[in-house]
C-alpha cells in the first residue's frame, strides 16, 4: 500500500524559498515510476506543478514555475521534494504529492497535502 505524507509547508514572504518533502513509503519502481507535486488555490481547480521521473533524469515544469522551482528525488526513491523559490502570492496554495505506474498519465496515489500561503 502506497503512502503519501507531505511536509515543509508554511508560511513565507514573497520572494522567500521553502522547501516541500513527500515521505513515500510502500513505493515501488512499478508503483511510483513517476512522482510529482500539484495545487490548489482556494476557489480553483487542482494544477499540475512538476513531476520526475524514476530516476530523476526526466523533469517536467508548469510554465508559471519554471526557473523558480525544482523537484528532486532522494536516491532511495522513498522521498520526493520540492524547492521553491523566489515565491510569489499567486504560489498560495495547498501542496499535493502524487505517483503514477509507468506509461500511465492518470496518477493514482496522493498525499494529504501540506499548504503554503505566501505574503506579499
Amino acid at each position: 500500500q502506497v503512502q503519501l505524507v507531505e511536509s515543509g509547508g508554511g508560511l513565507v514572504q514573497a520572494g522567500g524559498s521553502l522547501r516541500l518533502s513527500c515521505a513515500a513509503s510502500g513505493c515501488t519502481r512499478s508503483s511510483c515510476y513517476n512522482m510529482g507535486w500539484f495545487r490548489q488555490a482556494p476557489g480553483k481547480e487542482r494544477e499540475f506543478v512538476a513531476d520526475s521521473n524514476w530516476s530523476g533524469g526526466i523533469t517536467s515544469y508548469a510554465d508559471s514555475v519554471k526557473g523558480r522551482f525544482t523537484i528532486s528525488r532522494d536516491n532511495a526513491k522513498t522521498a520526493v521534494y520540492l524547492q521553491m523559490s523566489s515565491l510569489k502570492p499567486e504560489d498560495t496554495a495547498d501542496y499535493y504529492c502524487a505517483a503514477r505506474r509507468a506509461g500511465v498519465v492518470a496518477y493514482h496515489y496522493w498525499g494529504q497535502g501540506t499548504q503554503v500561503t505566501v505574503s506579499s
